[in-house]
């Protein structure tokens, strides 16, 4: 394996890479957002969710809480995009508002977890459904293994090919994965708006009526409260809230990746103008799409049915219900389309990262290089490797927490970053200012802030695992300074 080689940071933190080809407009950084965004969560983790809240109003409400937290993030991070309109993005924030130690930190968790983990699951979840259409290439198929234990299945291999064809395809160059990105989110973007808009069509006042009938009294079923059986439990002070926060992990997983755009700042045209942009209508159309499919799937089916939807497959249920038995293979189209757009993206942005830290000397040299086409074509496959090994884990649902929390934390520190900024560089440029600041910026803090504690409350060992993952970065960094010194 190749060494760390560890080198001054001052090198690069006023340096702009000129490497990087600027090829890309407001159009392609709105669909990396909004394609990054849309993946595999929409049609799988209401039913997650519903188990935990047991009411269409507390559903509605955590997306709407979700979509309020994001949005004001996205306009937070306008501000330090504009500030530092390079490739790396959240890295380069955390760097430059606190110190290398804490940027490392996140780059660790990143390649660890954050972007890989998502990579894996997305790429998973693919493989599943295209199982549906050929029964030989799903879940079911187990190629190594047992049912009961470690086991390798035709999905998870189809996942792990489609990752290595992403990543083929992004080391030829920018402008391949940019088609796949516009071509591919366009198509989702649109098969999404007519899902919903057949779904409304076929809506049932009858079912409208009866869930929205106490909706307002958050239950969890007993088998989320670590108890049997089919009966609903209420709850309320402090528990409450612990269902929500249970719940926002799978609503803040599929909303997540909306910053994948900063991470390619080095190849956006006007960055400073064209990154804020993005990142607000690429939230905006995702959040308005995600309350919306929702408001769907609670005027077609009862909340009982979408809780215990087979194998969490909420869309697939509401799909037969809506287009009768052709409805499966309809929404397995879907989201096979919606999670090759998604991989596109998470891979195309996520390499960015790695070659930023490479510069710094905080990651493998080899990374930190360019090929032919102008991208980081070693960092693309490290990031492919990551991601492969744990698409073998197959759990999906403990990515979720683990990335969830991971997630939250960090971007609970970079706003804060904007705070520190203000007062640390007070006459650095600002093409843009943070909008709401400082209520907004803050209420953010906050709200993610109780979020990730509510989450190791309430969420068992996943979270802590997560965590976990963050302080192992703590001695690798500290190991790499001291090859370093060695070495001098």
């Amino acid at each position: 394996m190749a060494e760390l080689q560890v080198e001054p940071v001052h090198t690069t933190v006023q340096k702009e890479e000129t490497g990087f080809k600027r090829s890309l407009g407001l159009l392609d950084g709105t669909m990396i957002v909004a394609g990054s965004m849309i993946g595999s969560g929409i049609f799988i983790v209401s039913a997650d969710m519903l188990k935990d809240l047991g009411s269409a109003g507390w559903l509605i409400a955590a997306w709407l809480i979700t979509g309020f937290m994001t949005l004001t993030a996205a306009l937070s991070y306008g501000e330090l995009s504009a500030m530092y309109p390079k490739a790396g993005g959240q890295y380069v924030y955390l760097r430059e508002a606190y110190n290398p130690f804490i940027g490392f930190l996140y780059g660790w968790s990143f390649f660890s977890v954050i972007q890989t983990g998502t990579i894996a699951a997305v790429g998973v979840a693919f493989g599943k459904f295209l199982g549906y259409l050929v029964p030989e290439l799903g879940d079911g198929n187990i190629l190594f293994g047992s049912a009961e234990g470690f086991k390798i299945t035709a999905a998870q291999v189809v996942g792990i090919a489609l990752i290595i064809l992403l990543t083929y395809i992004n080391t030829k160059g920018v402008k391949g994965g940019k088609l796949i990105q516009t071509t591919f989110t366009s198509a989702k973007l649109i098969a999404l708006f007519g899902l919903i808009v057949f779904g409304f069509l076929a809506a049932k006042s009858n079912v409208w009526d009866t869930n929205w009938t106490d909706a307002w009294t958050i239950k969890q079923h007993a088998t989320r409260t670590g108890g049997t059986g089919d009966s609903w439990t209420n709850l309320f002070g402090i528990t409450a809230l612990g269902a929500i926060a249970a719940a926002m992990v799978g609503s803040i997983f599929s909303s997540d990746a909306w910053n994948n755009v900063t991470f390619i700042a080095g190849e956006m045209k006007n960055p400073q103008r064209n990154i804020g942009l993005s990142l607000f209508l690429g939230t905006l159309i995702v959040t308005v799409i995600y309350v919306s499919a929702n408001l769907m799937y609670l005027s077609v089916l009862p909340v009982q049915d979408l809780a215990f939807a087979k194998d969490n497959r909420v869309a697939l249920s509401v799909s037969n219900e809506v287009f009768g038995s052709i409805g499966t293979v309809i929404l397995a189209v879907l989201i096979m389309v919606s999670t090759f757009g998604c991989n596109n993206g998470l891979i195309l942005a996520g390499a960015r990262v790695y070659y930023t830290m490479a510069k710094d000397g905080l990651f493998f040299r080899s990374t930190g290089t360019l090929n032919r086409h102008a991208v980081p074509e070693y960092a693309l496959w490290i990031q492919c490797a990551m991601a492969a090994l744990l698409c073998l884990s197959g759990q999906y649902g403990n990515l979720l927490d683990m990335v969830s929390f991971v997630v939250v934390l960090f971007y609970v520190l970079t706003i804060a970053g904007i705070f520190i900024l203000r007062r640390k560089r007070p006459d650095a440029p600002r093409p843009y200012k943070a909008f709401g600041y400082p209520f907004l910026p803050m209420l953010y803090i906050l709200m993610g802030t109780a979020f990730c504690i509510l989450l190791l409350m309430f969420q068992g060992k996943y979270p802590y695992y997560g965590l976990g993952i963050v302080l192992i970065g703590i001695p690798i960094y500290f190991i790499a300074l001291s090859r370093k010194k060695s070495a001098a």
